[in-house]
């Protein structure tokens, strides 16, 4: 089951986190998306996103803050954790998502054109599971629009 909420102030300091490394992304040329895993009020692993700089597509921000939590906690269940990401995940990483347990999913703004994480429900029938996710949206969204907005007018420039 999804259900969806508005944040809070806890949910606005992750957040600022993840936007803090979403700007690493600019670095690499990348689209400047920066996710962080929360697990009892404790940062465990970041990531942003490298797909540029690696030239592997799944070098999304989410899955490398997955793959990293999962390696601090020797497992791939993430039970208690909850991922901040400045913009909605995509379906691939919606599916990571799930698929390590994550409770609760807060994103900045909306991806209108790959986000995924709001249609989760209808796609994976979570209602026939035990886990069932969280989500929060629009979270610190002022801040994070601009950059976004920046670097998409910069690359229609080159």
């Amino acid at each position: 089951m999804c259900a969806f909420y508005k944040g809070d102030k806890m949910d606005e300091k992750y957040m600022r986190l993840a936007l803090k490394e979403s700007k690493k992304s600019l670095l690499c040329d990348d689209v400047p998306v920066g996710a962080i895993v929360v697990k009892n009020n404790v940062v465990i692993a970041k990531g942003h996103n490298i797909k540029e700089s690696t030239g592997v597509a799944t070098k999304h921000a989410e899955i490398i803050a997955i793959e990293k939590a999962c390696r601090k906690l020797k497992s791939w269940r993430l039970d208690n954790c909850d991922l901040y990401v400045t913009m909605e995940p995509c379906l691939m990483c919606s599916g990571a998502i799930i698929q390590s347990r994550i409770g609760k999913v807060v994103y900045g703004i909306t991806n209108e054109k790959f986000g995924f994480a709001r249609g989760v429900n209808s796609v994976f029938d979570l209602e026939k599971h035990n886990h069932k996710v969280i989500l929060v949206g629009g979270v610190c969204e002022k801040e994070i629009e601009p950059i976004l907005k920046d670097f998409f007018k910069g690359k229609r420039k080159q």
